[in-house]
């Protein structure tokens, strides 16, 4: 049982959303990204705080491949709700590319666009090569990469004269968030003084760790006075523990296929997993995914309460693999009510 040293209620503290888009079996990328719309649309009347989407590619069951475009879609539909990348893998990008797409962005929805950034492909290694032409990265620069987008937005970050300019993009706030699933951008987070998002949704057993090295790094900046962790995390929700149980079996086998390296569309749910993965496979998952929140609200209540005692997260961004789309709904919607 956690204890509640940070006196933090759930409350206290920002919840979000993080989109896959998923595609599920049977549908089509374009039911996928009209999906999307009407989750956002929903959370932003339910008061999530944000709305972030992920870039993956080649993935039978993600839709969210053109991250930036998506994120246009999103912001175009909604009115307050802010919107961003968790995220844009900035070795599959030109710097520059990037500078100018958020710029765009940022111009087009001003102050409602957040730049979260990671270091991996976020895919295979053969679509990584085909994303970048010239195969040199694998996310070894990734800090370089980093300073010369920040230089792109503010040209005084620069470590000499800017000769290429982001237009759109120069002088444009736009806040930048490092991604992780490991301790690299936790550590260079803090050095930096940016907001740091740990994704706990997959990486359990990492989170605890990373967050204490982020906040143990962190510098003040112009950009934070203090630290700043947002912790994305699975959850299921919906009436009862058993339907929740249920529900969640969607998101078993999304991982499985991965473990498997079949990656395929989101598969309907199932009675029993036991008749599908071995019983590695079945103590991989459950590490891989032993942070996820499966239940009804009360069991779902009690469980977000424990995680944000153990992570102190200053916020939490909710993942839903769901093969019904009204039932993702109600996972979000009753999440909102609890955390009010």
């Amino acid at each position: 049982m956690s204890v509640n040293v940070n006196g933090k209620r759930l409350s206290d503290i920002p919840f979000s959303v993080l989109d896959l888009s998923p595609i599920v079996v049977g549908g089509s990328p374009s039911d996928s990204l009209r999906n999307t719309l009407d989750l956002a649309r929903h959370a932003e009347k339910w008061g999530y705080n944000r709305y972030w989407l992920a870039e993956h590619h080649n993935m039978p069951g993600i839709a969210s491949s053109a991250t930036s475009v998506v994120i246009g879609h999103v912001a175009a539909g909604t009115s307050k709700i802010r919107v961003g990348s968790g995220g844009i893998m900035l070795p599959n990008h030109a710097p520059l590319v990037i500078a100018e797409q958020f710029g765009t962005l940022e111009s087009l929805f001003p102050g409602r666009i957040d730049l979260g950034l990671g270091r991996a492909p976020g895919t295979d290694q053969l679509t990584a090569h085909a994303l970048r032409r010239d195969r040199r990265s694998d996310g070894q620069d990734f800090p370089e990469q980093l300073a010369e987008l920040r230089a792109y937005f503010d040209p005084s970050l620069a470590s000499g004269k800017m000769h290429v300019r982001a237009i759109p993009g120069e002088g444009l706030n736009i806040p930048i968030w490092l991604l992780g699933s490991s301790g690299f951008s936790a550590q260079l987070a803090g050095q930096l003084g940016l907001p740091f998002a740990f994704a706990s949704h997959f990486s359990p057993n990492n989170t605890l760790p990373a967050l204490e090295l982020y906040r143990r790094h962190f510098r003040p900046s112009e950009v934070l006075d203090a630290s700043y962790a947002m912790v994305g995390v699975n959850v299921i929700a919906a009436d009862t523990d058993e339907e929740a149980r249920r529900l969640a079996t969607s998101m078993q086998q999304q991982f499985l296929n991965l473990i498997r390296n079949h990656p395929a569309p989101l598969q309907p749910p199932v009675d029993n997993m036991d008749d599908l993965w071995s019983e590695y496979e079945k103590e991989v998952l459950e590490q891989q995914l032993g942070s996820s929140i499966i239940g009804g609200p009360e069991t779902v209540k009690e469980k977000l309460q424990e995680f944000l005692d153990d992570t102190q997260a200053d916020e939490i961004m909710v993942n839903a693999q769901i093969f019904d789309h009204e039932k993702r709904l109600r996972s979000f919607e009753i999440v909102a009510e609890i955390t009010k």
